[in-house]
């Protein structure tokens, strides 16, 4: 695994605003960056990031078939108890989801660790599936890459074919997508999303969250009353389950992408469970509830609130002495705590890998980095290469 500089495109930006890729840029500083690529050979992506990431999404799994029916641990995961059947019958429905993408600690030498699993809202979709592979395909035409640089990356066409057998499943041929307002990369993403939908054959209107209305029969409209039916919703189940909308969930009749199950594996109370489930995993971290955690007193820790995004409200634990690393408006919903696993650097900058799993398949990676070790998002975006 190595970080090496490249000569950028002169014409990336005109291409970018040809393609409606509106966020390269944030708050003035980039987030798109081709100065640089990482590169891994295959034995890496196959043996250390693609197979455990099956293997670990397939323990996410068989966390969800010991969560779901449990009560005790439908209250630690902090799910209101009105929306215990939903989840319920969302899981044994075999609800189908479209994709995750799981958080690892890899350095190209160690064994890689699972941070946390982003299976509900994950982002930075567009930028692995279409537009570093659009990087990697030119880059290596005018000769900055060698002819025989790959790339591990099928999630454009493997969001296609889940598109189409979602459909198949519901019966569809039309679908609302959502995100909320006054986010270009939201939009950005969605917008990606919806043209994958169309490519697999299914109609697509775009509805902001803040539209969505409830209609006197109890179902979800846009804003033509039009029935939402099916809807991929770039917008956390955590959040929908507390809203004043929340309650006509279970009888509107809405098919929702991501399915309520999700809301089991986007929450950081799977960490500790994982644990408890796979002791001694080498791809898991030990990890505990914030009020079960033995002995923090010693050693390093990270203390993450269960519904954290994006690098919010996250505290180092060192040798019982707090310091926080990020703030954010989460936490009262309570914490785990997690063993303390560095980035690994390059060229200065904090590196974390992550892994993306489309249709419960492996499907291809991102790589962030940031000069700070949590990567929030502004977290600076770089393509790779299998050499």
């Amino acid at each position: 695994m190595l970080r090496i500089p490249v000569k950028q495109r002169l014409d990336w930006q005109q291409q970018a605003a040809e393609y409606g890729f509106q966020f390269h840029t944030m708050y003035g500083e980039p987030y798109w960056d081709e100065s640089a690529y990482y590169q891994f050979s295959l034995q890496q992506i196959e043996n250390d990031i693609e197979d455990p990431t099956a293997e670990l999404h397939e323990m996410c799994l068989q966390a969800v078939e010991k969560i779901h029916a449990d009560e005790q641990w439908l209250q630690k995961f902090r799910i209101p108890e009105q929306h215990w059947d939903l989840i319920y019958h969302s899981w044994r429905d075999e609800e189908p989801s479209l994709y995750s993408r799981l958080d690892l600690v890899y350095d190209g030498k160690s064994t890689a660790k699972l941070l946390e699993n982003n299976a509900d809202t994950p982002t930075s979709l567009y930028e692995s599936g279409f537009w570093q592979w659009l990087w990697l395909e030119q880059q290596v035409d005018r000769g900055n890459l060698p002819r025989h640089a790959d790339q591990f990356n099928s999630v454009q066409e493997k969001l296609v074919n889940r598109f189409s057998e979602i459909a198949a499943y519901y019966q569809i041929n039309q679908m609302h997508f959502a995100c909320c307002q006054d986010t270009d990369e939201d939009r950005g993403t969605v917008q990606y999303l919806q043209d994958c939908a169309e490519a697999a054959g299914i109609r697509s209107d775009f509805i902001f969250i803040e539209d969505i209305g409830l209609g006197d029969t109890g179902v979800f409209t846009d804003l033509k009353d039009n029935p939402i039916t099916d809807c991929f919703k770039l917008y956390p189940w955590e959040f929908m389950l507390r809203e004043a909308f929340g309650d006509a969930l279970s009888e509107a009749g809405t098919h929702w992408i991501e399915p309520p199950w999700k809301a089991l594996l986007s929450n950081k109370a799977l960490l500790p469970l994982l644990w408890q489930m796979f002791p001694d995993h080498p791809n898991l971290l030990p990890s505990w509830f914030a009020e079960d955690t033995p002995a923090l007193s010693t050693g390093k820790w990270i203390k993450k609130p269960l519904f954290s995004r994006e690098g919010a409200n996250i505290s180092l634990i060192d040798n019982g002495e707090q310091t926080d690393l990020s703030d954010g408006p989460y936490g009262e919903e309570g914490y785990i705590v997690q063993a303390y696993q560095a980035l690994p650097q390059f060229a200065e900058n904090y590196t974390l890998i992550g892994s993306w799993l489309i249709d419960d398949m492996p499907a291809g990676i991102s790589v962030r980095e940031d000069s700070s070790m949590i990567t929030q998002d502004l977290s600076r975006y770089l393509p790779h290469i299998i050499a």
